[in-house]
């Protein structure tokens, strides 16, 4: 099976090439640069060639503009990269027998109860948010229901950084295996999970070629906080650096949603690839940073 990833060097992206290709399928990489396929997605023209000329079974859509506070501060370009680019890609999917699998967020919803199933309505805050949720829309309304899949991670982490960015756990493991303090929200609850378990779920619903809205996100809903301290139990670091705080103490740009929650039951039914539990995701990040993985 030929499969594209766009955001091919991306923290799931990256995973997602090595796992298509151990299977055993063509895995095409889609990326602005380092990739098989050097393309600006939001370039609709060029990015539609690319597609054409790679002829993919599967199309799997990592590629986003993840930073929260930076969407704030640069609507436009978020809108590009979150919804537009996915247009594109439904038009695609639309004339040509292709299935496609697009990373959305948990932030599409309000984060005011939690616990939130795949078919509960969104009601995104934030430019981030609102652009996620406008990709999920645009593709809704454009692609033919049986060709897609709408997949919700939350809260991605892995070993290394990716393209001297960190995420919520290579930064967690960088401060606070160098004896750094570091403050977490008690307040958000997040469905925390591990890019190698994202990118499983994602292949398998790309090469199963299943339709629907899934989520793949981390078994297990924490807070920050309890997450930075099993992290350090995993560790061996000090639990005593971590720091609790609250979202209404900091000055942030954009709007956090509190109880972000997914609930999983559905895929942990449905794939062969399920959530992991956050003892074993932890598991896995320490390998990861051992060089044992």
């Amino acid at each position: 099976m030929r499969v594209l990833v766009t955001g091919a060097s991306g923290l799931v992206g990256s995973r997602l090439i090595k796992l298509l290709s151990s299977a055993g399928h063509t895995a095409i990489g889609l990326d602005r640069s380092g990739s098989e396929l050097a393309v600006d997605m939001v370039n609709a023209a060029a990015f539609t060639d690319a597609l054409s000329a790679a002829k993919p079974d599967a199309i799997i859509n990592c590629a986003a503009m993840t930073d929260v506070d930076g969407c704030e501060r640069e609507p436009s370009a978020a809108w590009a990269v979150n919804a537009e680019a996915p247009a594109t890609l439904a038009r695609y999917v639309r004339t040509h027998d292709c299935h496609l699998v697009h990373l959305s967020s948990d932030y599409v919803f309000d984060g005011d109860r939690g616990g939130y199933r795949p078919d509960d309505v969104p009601n995104p805050r934030g430019i981030y948010a609102i652009t996620k949720h406008g990709g999920e829309q645009a593709i809704r309304a454009v692609a033919p229901k049986e060709r897609f899949a709408i997949a919700r991670p939350a809260v991605v982490y892995g070993w290394p950084a990716v393209a001297g960015k960190n995420n919520f756990g290579s930064w967690l493991v960088d401060a606070l295996g160098s004896g750094k303090p570091v403050k977490l929200f008690s307040d958000q609850w997040v469905s925390p999970t591990h890019a190698l378990n994202a990118a499983e779920m994602a292949a398998e619903l790309a090469t199963r070629r299943l339709p629907g809205i899934w989520h793949i996100a981390g078994a297990e809903v924490v807070d920050r906080v309890t997450f930075g301290h099993r992290l350090c139990e995993r560790f061996g670091f000090d639990r005593a650096l971590v720091q609790p705080s609250r979202m209404a103490d900091v000055n942030l740009p954009s709007p956090r949603p509190a109880k972000s929650g997914l609930d999983v039951s559905r895929t942990s039914e449905s794939l062969t690839a399920r959530p992991w539990s956050l003892e074993a995701a932890l598991d896995r990040l320490h390998a990861e940073v051992k060089g044992k993985s």
